[in-house]
């Protein structure tokens, strides 16, 4: 069951996990709200865990334009 981190902006794979017995509370995630976890943390079917965060690349572009935390989607 692999841990897959991908960038919730431009979709890029940032890295994965493949351990079979993971606690959350390593990963962090024991930190994270109700309404955050339903946001950022994906089961698939197959028992994959799919996270959704942020890559260096998109972090980078919204430190350099601030306004595109107001959008939805800021790569088009």
């Amino acid at each position: 069951m692999p841990i897959i981190y991908q960038c919730r902006h431009c979709g890029q794979e940032i890295g994965q996990l493949n351990q079979r017995r993971v606690d959350a509370s390593m990963l962090g995630l024991d930190q994270l709200s109700a309404d955050d976890t339903r946001d950022m943390i994906d089961y698939r079917e197959n028992g994959d865990i799919k996270i959704k965060a942020i890559c260096e690349s998109c972090e980078a572009s919204l430190e350099s334009h601030p306004t595109y935390h107001e959008l939805d989607h800021f790569l088009q």
